[in-house]
């Protein structure tokens, strides 16, 4: 099967964060620029990483990828789409309404919703508006991590059927017409997406039991969208060449155990293979050759990085360090695939382990944390922020108090209101309060969404607290304490998780810095899924374990004042802090 046989206008690239979509997505669009069509790349993900991979500083405008002819990318800026959705929306009402009715509108679009429905608003102009697009042969999407893209292809179909039955005058977004002069694109980009002719969906995976499961979950959420033109990429299958060597078996027999099992959703398809790459994804000739068998440039062998395995303390040490305390709040942040939710299950075990009272949870749509552990402790419980629980209660909430005290025609318009999907964004927030403030007695380990989906959630701590206002007329302690305790470094610990590759540091870097501007500074960083303490023998992962060098020591020199490593481990369950592998030589 090959996706450049029968090519959609419109491709969207999609999969649990790190199974590969940027290098798929993007080297497709170099195989159809370079088959003579013109396209154009464009980024859905808050936390985008196209400017690496090709190396050029993208924006929110086409610009052409120097050395491929007739390819473009952008990357749609959701802060920049809400600046310019703020001025359409309030404009035509400045020279009309009072200063202070203006000033009431701006403070509506002051919140996170403003800058979903920013996005979503460019997202589904590059989709249905041809006028803009006209000179594209195919427009090719690389999205956000699942549960986030999940949430953007089902914006069309939410936002048409709100605005259809919304009969009050403003929303959460400000004055509903602002919404009602977009109906016909939003309908537009409703029909392009469940054209089998014009879309396509690229399902994106790793040859592991989570990827794999999230590929069959997210194809069937997307069926029932009507995005039923689905295909599908495995990414990273390695075949051991060194057969003495017994890391490069077990990670084989993991690969092939994993393969076995795949679910029936995802095995029905035809699927395009791509084998394992010894060297990164990064720069045309790269993308040129990943979709093949051929051998990406590798880098120079290196010495061991400053002895990294024997200095660096591991997991078990970080663990001991955090029992010292009694309670609080612990969280695992970072690009999507770099095991986060291992990372998260396994502290909580061990912190239950060392008798911690311990609550387990996540904030990733797409996250299954309660898989991630195996025989838990009495002492851990495991929970999650279910958007669609959390609506339910918040819409509950709302109708019990400020709704108790209005007419029939009141209550009616308050749950029209409660039915934008913007609700869904405030009850998640709300959620994620209400978990922050059960660290008061007990550890709270949280396993976060990918980095962009975070960064809005913790945006979100600055802003949503308007929007609770406006609906509920009351803001819980638990929110008007949300920030100070993130920033309270006594109350909260965050962790960075990155692999030794150059996106996933860099991507926790970024973060970093934004977690900065908000005041909140990371307990440390968590080096994970590590060649360099290990002993391999195999050419594509001597290669790829000599490529981790420069990435450890950029992580040591330049971003953490704290870091720890963890070497790859043979194991799918990550509950128990298992050791390293029988019969491997530590380097």
């Amino acid at each position: 099967m090959n996706i450049l046989d029968r090519p959609a206008r419109h491709i969207f690239f999609t999969g649990k964060g790190g199974v590969g979509k940027t290098s798929a997505s993007s080297a497709i669009a170099v195989a159809l620029a370079d088959a003579g069509k013109s396209v154009l790349l464009v980024s859905t993900d808050p936390a985008s990483n196209l400017d690496e991979v090709f190396g050029v500083r993208l924006c929110s405008k086409p610009t052409p990828i120097p050395g491929v002819e007739r390819l473009l990318a952008l990357n749609v800026d959701p802060e920049a789409a809400a600046a310019e959705y703020r001025e359409r929306v309030v404009g035509p009402y400045r020279n009309l309404l009072p200063a202070a009715a203006v000033a009431s509108i701006e403070e509506q679009l002051a919140g996170a919703c403003t800058v979903e429905i920013a996005a979503f608003d460019e997202f589904a102009k590059l989709i249905a508006d041809s006028a803009l697009t006209s000179a594209f042969d195919h427009i090719v999407f690389d999205t956000a991590p699942t549960g986030h893209t999940l949430r953007l292809l089902s914006l069309p179909a939410a936002w048409t059927g709100f605005i259809d039955a919304s009969t009050a005058g403003t929303s959460c977004l400000g004055p509903l017409q602002g919404l009602v002069d977009q109906r016909e694109l939003y309908a537009a980009a409703l029909g392009a997406l469940s054209d089998p002719v014009s879309t396509t969906l690229v399902l994106v995976s790793r040859p592991e039991r989570a990827s794999l499961a999230e590929a069959a979950r997210s194809s069937r959420e997307l069926a029932e969208l009507g995005i039923r033109n689905q295909v599908f990429i495995l990414n990273g299958v390695f075949k051991a060449t060194d057969r003495s060597d017994p890391i490069a078996l077990a990670m084989e027999r993991k690969c092939a155990e994993a393969m076995a099992s795949m679910p029936a959703q995802v095995a029905a398809f035809e699927r395009m293979v791509v084998p394992l790459k010894p060297g990164q994804v990064l720069g045309v000739d790269a993308l040129r050759r990943f979709l093949g068998g051929e051998t990406l440039s590798q880098p120079a062998a290196a010495a061991p990085v400053r002895d990294a395995h024997d200095k660096l303390p591991g997991l078990d040490q970080l663990i001991d360090d955090l029992a010292l305390d009694s309670h609080g709040l612990i969280m695992t942040m970072g690009k999507g695939g770099v095991g986060k939710t291992t990372l998260a299950a396994r502290i909580a075990v061990g912190l239950a382990q060392r008798g911690r009272k311990v609550h387990l949870t996540t904030t990733d749509p797409a996250a299954h944390v309660a898989s991630a552990v195996d025989g838990a402790p009495r002492n851990l419980t495991i929970g999650e922020v279910n958007p669609a629980v959390e609506v339910a209660h918040y819409r509950a909430e709302v109708m019990a108090t400020t709704g108790a005290n209005l007419d029939a025609n009141g209550r009616a318009l308050l749950l029209e209101d409660l039915s934008s999907p913007c609700t869904e964004e405030i009850a998640v927030f709300q959620a994620f309060a209400r978990t922050v403030d059960q660290a008061k007695d007990q550890f709270v380990v949280v396993d976060t969404a990918p980095t962009g989906h975070t960064i809005l959630l913790l945006d979100a701590a600055q802003a949503f607290h308007r929007e609770v206002m406006r609906q509920a007329k009351s803001v819980t302690d638990s929110v008007l304490s949300l920030l100070p305790r993130l920033r309270d470094p006594r109350y909260t610990k965050i962790f960075l998780c990155t692999l030794p590759e150059a996106t996933p540091v860099h991507e926790a870097a970024a973060l970093q810095d934004d977690l900065r501007r908000a005041q909140i500074e990371p307990h440390g960083w968590f080096i994970n899924q590590s060649l360099t303490p290990l002993a391999v023998r195999d050419p594509v992962l001597v290669a790829r374990r000599n490529q981790e060098a420069r990435y450890i020591e950029e992580v040591l020199n330049v971003h953490s004042h704290q870091t720890f490593i963890e070497p790859w481990r043979d194991v799918v369950s990550t509950g128990r802090n298992p050791a390293p592998m029988e019969a491997v030589e530590l380097a």
